[in-house]
């Protein structure tokens, strides 16, 4: 199998989705989304700034009542939920490629414990991330550099929802949704209905709550996607999205299979992830090093490649019609800068705080924590030795 490099043409695998006329459905969309699905949102910034609307803009919280809930939520942690936060980073100095390793850190039931601290990391994770602007827990593709980290969001949801076709009346699933703030915006501007999955119950319940806030009928389920089959009957949804989750998936295979009988014919999915560049050496001391102290930062414990995403793709299945990283120049570092200067400001005036005995003592634990390693994210990004924001489109053929 090829790799379909940043420019390259993909190739249609042969005998698939074609009918007799010659007309090939595949290679049309191909065709379509081969022209930068950007051009578009590109035109529209040309004549709106950015280009976004206001669907966009009001599909957002409010930041400073979001702020206040959890840093509230924060401030009434218990020690045991501080130490289980703490814990769950065991996760992410191991791989789902080494079993062994799994087992004996965390012994034969790993996958069970895996979600165990998954639900833990999550559960403070999600509000130490409300205190700034990644709200919805990712650092998007650079898209403008005039815009600001959620507005590099907005444009990127944009984005994906172009490219996935979403249109009123569609039924989409969102894998990892975390606290339905994507959700959201999928739905307010497309007028599309989102179904939501995610292992967390706190980020679920928040998720309800601010979805039925605005009146959107979208839902919300707690479940490990690492636990299939998925709860949805065939060919229930007309689309599929997911943004930095597949890291913590065990077997992307058997889930790319169970989303291929989940979605209808002629469905198309976006993928935005975590991967290891062909740059990446895991023999070369300084990488290994670097890829020690990132994973932690992003959370992630598989470390999948662009090549892994489209073997696993292909083989269940779907065709690929785009996979290449969705930054401006390949590079998030601009972005990353931006949010790790954002966070080591406030974790100065937090340790301060906790000095003057203002704030409680696990402040300074949490806010260290949140802090550490972003200047080895930044190195391996400019390295091009990693990124997350690697962006495969893909579709199950009519």
């Amino acid at each position: 199998m090829k790799h379909h490099s940043e420019n390259q043409a993909v190739s249609l695998p042969a005998g698939r989705a074609s009918d007799s006329s010659g007309y090939d459905a595949v290679a049309e969309e191909k065709r379509n989304i081969s022209v930068d699905p950007l051009s578009a949102l590109a035109k529209k910034t040309l004549e709106h700034g950015l280009g976004l609307n206001h669907l966009d803009r009001i599909s957002q919280p409010n930041r400073l009542q979001t702020f206040k809930t959890s840093f509230k939520y924060l401030y009434d942690l218990t020690p045991q939920q501080v130490d289980d936060f703490m814990a769950s980073y065991v996760i992410y100095n191991l791989d789902w490629a080494d079993e062994e390793q799994m087992i004996a850190a965390l012994g034969p039931h790993y996958r069970k414990k895996v979600g165990e601290c998954l639900k833990a990391y999550y559960g403070v994770m999600n509000h130490l991330c409300a205190l700034g602007d990644v709200e919805k827990m990712y650092i998007p593709p650079f898209m403008n550099k005039r815009a600001t980290v959620l507005e590099n969001q907005l444009l990127y949801e944009s984005a994906v929802a172009q490219a996935i076709g979403l249109k009123k009346g569609d039924k989409v699933l969102d894998l990892g949704c975390g606290r339905g703030r994507v959700a959201a915006h999928m739905a307010t501007a497309t007028d599309a209905q989102v179904t939501g999955i995610n292992i967390d119950p706190n980020q679920v319940a928040q998720a309800r709550e601010f979805n039925s806030q605005r009146g959107l009928r979208n839902e919300f389920i707690v479940q490990d996607f690492n636990s299939l089959p998925l709860p949805f009957d065939n060919d229930s949804f007309d689309a599929f999205y997911q943004i930095q989750a597949l890291s913590l998936c065990k077997d992307l295979g058997q889930l790319f299979r169970e989303l291929y009988r989940v979605l209808k014919p002629g469905a198309k999915i976006s993928l935005l992830d975590w991967v290891s560049l062909p740059a990446y050496d895991a023999t070369n001391q300084e990488h290994l090093e670097l890829m020690r102290r990132v994973k932690p930062l992003i959370g992630a414990v598989g470390t999948p490649t662009p090549a892994i995403f489209e073997k696993e793709l292909e083989d269940s299945g779907f065709v690929i019609l785009k996979s290449e990283n969705a930054s401006v120049g390949g590079l998030q570092a601009p972005l990353i800068d931006r949010v790790d200067g954002y966070f080591r400001a406030m974790r100065q005036i937090i340790l301060g705080l906790v000095r003057m005995r203002l704030l409680p003592v696990h402040f300074r634990t949490l806010i260290n924590r949140l802090c550490l390693d972003g200047e080895a994210f930044v190195k391996m990004d400019k390295m091009r030795l990693i990124t997350t924001s690697y962006w495969v489109v893909a579709m199950k053929p009519e």
